[in-house]
């Protein structure tokens, strides 16, 4: 975790308490601005740790009593600045992908090219880009280019955002209490618990208990994820805390809402009145897999993880740990999904945190409405 510097490409604030995390969203958007050009106009270039760039910057981190450590990272992470307006500003690595949108290419060869034949080929493809850019400027360095045109991104305040969230789960939901939320460059989300909705599991273990299955303790909880620099819109996941050890467990398909055409708070107002009806379908999609019969297991097991693009380290994890429970007999989807879960806390406990367990709910929630019956095949499953 690094909460050092805050310019840093790698920069991760994980906030315990609600108000540290609104505090952090506030200091981040005071030091941010958009800037919005002609996207025919931009124009990059290399950065090193010495010349007429550096020293411009130097300067300017004198006069504005900045560090000019931005300099240093920026060399080792993406090597670029973008000029406006005869100023040169660092690019930080979340901005590559919709810079390289904006221009119209992409290919990970450009990646290895040497950073000036880099800058330069960006430099000819924005020469015949058309329409506006978007340019989100954070804590010094350029975070996003984005489409600027009417119908492209569109902005929604981040402090808005969430303190909107919260107004209204408290006003609508029972037991709302703040656990945690985190900070990056291109993401930012938070968790709350909903402890006085147990309503909302009654049916999903009326159907384990037919289902001889013992309901572990649990807990409906929501996350609320967004970006503003393109990686995300504004998504609300339903998903459950469950077991001694307090993991997560994703339960499907998030509510969400893309940053385009004009949308808006009221937009989004909209998605979080789906909340509980979402939360119902969620479980109800879980309670299915209790009654989707796996004849063999393991190599369904590898075979969604795989599906699902789940990387060789964590599934073997898994897989392993899944046989020493459960073992290799017959069993349900249901038990499978859960052992995928187990995933999400070998990382907690590993010391994971921010966009690497979200990204990882995200793959998990999508097993939940796969065909699980195409993965049930008998023999040698080779990785």
């Amino acid at each position: 975790m690094n909460e050092a510097n805050v310019y840093a490409d790698g920069y991760l604030a994980v906030l315990q308490r609600q108000e540290d995390f609104l505090d952090c969203i506030r200091s981040r958007m005071m030091n941010s601005s958009w800037d919005r050009r002609k996207a025919k106009t931009l124009r990059f270039a290399e950065l090193t740790e010495e010349g007429m760039i550096a020293d411009q910057i130097r300067e300017k981190c004198a006069r504005e009593g900045t560090d000019e450590g931005i300099i240093a990272d920026t060399v080792s992470n993406t090597g670029l600045v973008l000029r406006i307006k005869n100023e040169y500003y660092p690019v930080r690595s979340c901005a590559i992908k919709s810079i390289l949108d904006r221009a119209g290419i992409s290919g990970a060869g450009l990646r290895r090219l040497d950073r000036s034949v880099y800058a330069r080929i960006l430099n000819d493809c924005m020469k015949v880009t058309k329409g506006d850019a978007l340019i989100r400027l954070s804590e010094g360095k350029i975070s996003a280019v984005l489409g600027g045109d009417g119908s492209d991104y569109a902005i929604i305040d981040m402090e808005q955002l969430f303190r909107h969230t919260i107004d209204y789960l408290t006003a609508n939901f029972k037991g709302v209490n703040y656990l945690a939320g985190f900070y990056e460059h291109d993401k930012v989300s938070a968790i709350w618990e909903l402890s006085g909705e147990m309503a909302l599991l009654d049916a999903y273990q009326k159907e384990l208990a037919l289902a001889g299955k013992t309901a572990e303790e649990m807990t409906p909880i929501v996350r609320v994820t967004t970006s503003d620099t393109g990686a995300g819109g504004a998504n609300i996941y339903p998903m459950l805390l469950y077991g001694k050890g307090n993991q997560t467990m994703s339960l499907g398909e998030a509510l969400r809402l893309e940053h385009k055409n004009g949308t808006n708070l009221a937009e989004y107002d909209k998605q979080l009145r789906l909340l509980y009806g979402k939360y119902q379908y969620a479980m109800g999609n879980l309670a299915k897999l209790l009654h989707i019969e796996i004849i063999n297991p393991i190599n369904c097991m590898k075979g969604v993880m795989d599906k699902l693009g789940i990387a060789r380290k964590y599934s073997a994890d898994a897989v392993d740990m899944f046989e020493a429970k459960v073992g290799t007999d017959p069993c349900t989807a249901h038990d499978i999904y859960y052992g995928i879960s187990e995933i999400l806390f070998r990382l907690a406990c590993d010391g994971e945190e921010g966009s690497v367990i979200t990204a990882m709910e995200e793959k998990i929630a999508r097993a939940i409405s796969i065909n699980w019956e195409e993965y049930d095949i008998p023999g040698t499953y080779r990785w």
